[in-house]
This record gives C-alpha cells, sequence and structure tokens, in this order.
C-alpha cells in the first residue's frame, strides 16, 4: 500500500499541468457512467467487461454493485465499470485516487501496474508502470511522455522503447531485448485527457527521470519545473505523508522545445543536413524557404514576448504552413526522410505499426486486463486533440526558458536526436541547448563533439557534446545526435538507444569507449 500511495503522489504531481487539453465546446472526456451486464451499440449486442475478466476476478465481483467499495487484507478495492480495481487513495492528495490493476501482458517476467489516475470526476489518465528487469528495488524510476500533441504514451511503449513491440498487424507482440526498463522502472502515462484511454517507499527515494518525445519537449520542461517548485516548498513547510521526489534529470527526445531558434534550422536541415531534401542548397525551393523564416521569426518573436492566443496562433500556423508545407509535398516520411511515405497504406503518420497498435490496444480482452473498459477506443494519435492546441498556438511557447533554473540547482539535461528527422531536426535541437544561459554555458559551447561508441557492439552510434560533471560523469548539460535514427530514436537503434539511457541515468560517460580500452 504504501508503494502505491508513493506512486499515487508522484503521479499526481507530474499530471498537475497536464490534465486537460485546451477547452472545447462539447468536450468529450473519458466519464465514469456506470455500466449494465449487457450494452447495445447500435443493433449489436455488446458483452460485458465481465466477460473478458479472469475467473478469480469474477468471483470477487459478484454481487457487488458498481462503484462499492471493501477491504481486503489491508487494501481498499472498487468495482467500478464492472471492472475490479484497487482503489488507493491519500489524505494529503484528496483531488486525486488511482484505480489499478496488475496485468500479465507485454512482459509477464516484471511486475506490472496499469489503470487510471482520476484527477477529476470526469477526467481519468491512463498509465502503465513496468518494474525493472534488473533490481527493480534498487533501479531509478522513468516516466515516460509521446508529444503528437495527442499521442498516446502507449505508442512509445509498444513501437519504441518497452517491454514488448507490436507484431503481426497488431494480433501479437514480441519481447523487446532493447527495453529501457532494463535497468529502469518505468511509467508510461497517457495525457492530456482524451489521449489514449485517458478519458512505492523503493520508487520514491530512487531517482527520477522525466522523458518526453517530439511535442513532448513542450510538456517535459513545464512538468519538471512544477516538481522542482513543489520539492522547495516541501523542504519549507513538509507535510506529514508527502514525500520529496528526487528529481535527476530532464530528457528530451527530437523534442519541440525552443520554436524561434528551431524553425529558423529547418531550411539548413533539408537544404544542407545529412539527408538533404533538395539536391541544391542555393536552388529555387532552399532559397524559396529561406525566405520564410524572417516572418517565422518575427512572429514566434511576438508569442516569446507577449504570451497570447493572439500572438501564438499566428505563429503557429505561419511557421507550419510556410515551412512546413512545402516539405509536405515531397512524398518523404517527415519522421524519417530517408524513406517514403504512402499514406494510404502507411496512415497519416507514416508507420503502419501505429493502425497495429490501435488493433492490439482495442482488443476486449486487453482492454479488461489493463483495466480499461472495453467499450472504450483507443487512438495513438488523437488528431482533434492536436487541433486544440494547435489553435491554442501551445506549440510556439518557449519551453526551454524554463531549464536554467533547474539546471542551475543540480537538475540534468539530456537532448538527444535523430539525424533523419525532419519535424524536429538535430541541428536545431543542438542550437538551443547551446543557447541556454547556465552555469555550464561556456563550457558546453567550448565543448566539441566526440564519438558515442555502444557498449555491447562497438558501434559508432553519433556524437556527443557535454558539459559539467567532469570526464567521470555523463555531463550536467548533454546533447546527442544519433546517426541513422529518424523521430522514434529507439524504434530506428534500439541497442544504441538503451546504451544511451543506461548510461545517462548510471552517469557513465558517453564518450567512454571500452572497446579502445581493451585494445
Amino acid at each position: 500500500m504504501k508503494s502505491m500511495l508513493n506512486l499515487l503522489a508522484l503521479v499526481s504531481l507530474c499530471c498537475s499541468l497536464v490534465t486537460a487539453a485546451p477547452p472545447m465546446d462539447g468536450q468529450v472526456v473519458l466519464g465514469q457512467t456506470p455500466f449494465q451486464d449487457t450494452f447495445k451499440i447500435g443493433n449489436a449486442l455488446k458483452h460485458s467487461p465481465l466477460d473478458y475478466l479472469e475467473e478469480n476476478k469474477k468471483a470477487i465481483l459478484k454481487g457487488k454493485v458498481n462503484m462499492q467499495k471493501w477491504m481486503h487484507a489491508g487494501k481498499e478495492y472498487i468495482k467500478q465499470d464492472n471492472l475490479l480495481y484497487e482503489f488507493v487513495s491519500h489524505p494529503a492528495l484528496n483531488a486525486y485516487n488511482l484505480r489499478i490493476t496488475e496485468p500479465e501482458l507485454c512482459d509477464p517476467s516484471v511486475k506490472q501496474y496499469s489503470g487510471y489516475l482520476d484527477v477529476a470526476d470526469d477526467k481519468h489518465l491512463f498509465f502503465w508502470f513496468f518494474e525493472s528487469r534488473t533490481s527493480p528495488k534498487d533501479a531509478p524510476l522513468i516516466l515516460w511522455l509521446n508529444g503528437g500533441p495527442g499521442c498516446s504514451s502507449s505508442t512509445g511503449l509498444l513501437f519504441e522503447l518497452g517491454p514488448c513491440r507490436v507484431a503481426n498487424e497488431g494480433r501479437n507482440t514480441t519481447h523487446n531485448p532493447f527495453s529501457w526498463n532494463t535497468h529502469a522502472n518505468i511509467i508510461f502515462l497517457d495525457q492530456p485527457v482524451d489521449v489514449g484511454y485517458s478519458y512505492a517507499p523503493q520508487y520514491s527515494t530512487q531517482p527520477f527521470h522525466l522523458a518526453a518525445e517530439s511535442y513532448g519537449g513542450t510538456f517535459a520542461p513545464n512538468i519538471a519545473k512544477v516538481i522542482h517548485a513543489a520539492n522547495k516548498r516541501l523542504a519549507l513547510a513538509p507535510t506529514p505523508g508527502l514525500k520529496h521526489i528526487n528529481l535527476a534529470s530532464v530528457i528530451l527526445a527530437n523534442g519541440l522545445t525552443d520554436p524561434l531558434i528551431q524553425m529558423a534550422s529547418v531550411p539548413d536541415y533539408v537544404c544542407e543536413g545529412p539527408f538533404p531534401i533538395y539536391d541544391d542548397p542555393q536552388g529555387v525551393q532552399c532559397q524559396a524557404l529561406r525566405t520564410k523564416v524572417p516572418t517565422c521569426l518575427r512572429l514566434v518573436e511576438a508569442c516569446y514576448r507577449f504570451d497570447s492566443r493572439f500572438t501564438c496562433v499566428p505563429a503557429n500556423l505561419y511557421c507550419n504552413t510556410q515551412l512546413f508545407g512545402p516539405l509536405m509535398q515531397t512524398g518523404l516520411n517527415p519522421y524519417d526522410v530517408r524513406k517514403q511515405c504512402d499514406r494510404r497504406k502507411d496512415g497519416n503518420l507514416c508507420y503502419r505499426q501505429m493502425q497495429w497498435i490501435e488493433t492490439w490496444m482495442n482488443d476486449p480482452k486487453n482492454k479488461a486486463t489493463l483495466g480499461v473498459n472495453p467499450e472504450k477506443t483507443f487512438q495513438s494519435c488523437n488528431m482533434e486533440v492536436n487541433q486544440l492546441f494547435t489553435m491554442n498556438g501551445d506549440g510556439m511557447h518557449n519551453s526551454a526558458s524554463l531549464l536554467p533554473g533547474l539546471i542551475n540547482d543540480g537538475i540534468r539535461l539530456l537532448v538527444y536526436a535523430g539525424n533523419a528527422d525532419m519535424m524536429c531536426n538535430y541541428i536545431g535541437n543542438e542550437r538551443w541547448v547551446e543557447h541556454l544561459e547556465t552555469k555550464f554555458s561556456r563550457e558546453f559551447r567550448d565543448a566539441k563533439s566526440l564519438p558515442w561508441i555502444t557498449f555491447e557492439s562497438g558501434l559508432k552510434a553519433g556524437e556527443v557534446r557535454t558539459a559539467g560533471g567532469g570526464s567521470s560523469t555523463a555531463g550536467n548539460v548533454t546533447f546527442v545526435n544519433v546517426y541513422d535514427a529518424g523521430h522514434m530514436v529507439p524504434y530506428d537503434q534500439p541497442e544504441a538507444a538503451l546504451d544511451l539511457i543506461t548510461r545517462w541515468i548510471m552517469d557513465v560517460p558517453l564518450t567512454l569507449n571500452v572497446h579502445e580500452d581493451l585494445r
């Protein structure tokens, strides 16, 4: 129970900024309407969630009414939507509670928890937690967030870095030997509301790493700032039952964090990068693209200055249509420009696996096992949520400005980017890290890019620039250019991605080449 209370405290605090998408008239959230034993959709009679539960759970729920709570062996349980959950609450966090199940999907060899963080009567965030495959009581904790905005973190789980990968067009999964839970406990959290299904003492003292991909480069600095501020308040006024969260680092993966710098890098990447879109960097297409940059930057600067929907929406619309619009007509996969994209076959996001994930996550048996009512429909990416963020200009905010205070207080920063990604290219990501004003700024700007050689295979996986910590650590501010990888680095380079995250959480230098040392 204590471990679950600490998990509640951690997830509740992390979610304080991400519980809802920007408001929309008639927004549908994943509410908690009681369900009958059977229900109808159209003329089709649907089965109850009970039909998909194990026999022992059916026996426990028999005779109990919906929303009924009871105690057993020191734990509180609830029947909700004809599903069985452990119910976890805390008097210091009375606005939140957890509903937990213990699935054995994906990787039955490790302890798992899944279910919902309830943040309001009509707002519920889905999470899936996996213990580390190695010494879970001593392993650090990673919270993983996908971006979009509007994309489920279950896509990261089943497509990139989780214990299993979706396979066979979504009919099953396969073991992932390069999962990030090899040496870390990890939580995959769906946020905001309407994304995915969202409708421990041993963990609370271990280093906590906040990792986010793509638009998560906007989310994560905001969340990290909230955690850090709450830690400071708790230190000044200790509250019984609440614990300090040992925020060790922020990890941004092919993220959108400083649009002013990153948008300006688009012509440089597509015209002169390692995988140029256009043959001639001085040709008509490249010249036309560069002429759009000054207006884009003026609009982004206005967004930074006034932080208003009225200044940020024009910046978002202009920069995306004028800089990325022509690139979307090339027929290339914008997330990996080495590949073509046929959206009729590959889907809107150019990866068929996104459709496979929807197939697997919408299997009624899998839903019930995860503590999700089988009536709920999973989407890999909710484009309505995406449009809400777009029409609020959210993507043009300067989230990088939130990081210097964290870094100067000892929270480490890792930024990595695959060099084949056009959407959040590595050139722009490296530039904004270089522009950060921290106590490590001069050292980082003077740092040269050094080769990163993986421990396991001796592969030259990329280049590293780092500052802080001397030569015996992974650094306080570190940027990694990952070779031959697109937007989803763990998908394209799974061994290298595991090497990267393992060294980072263990604070081992990424420039250490054990193969050279063994010669």
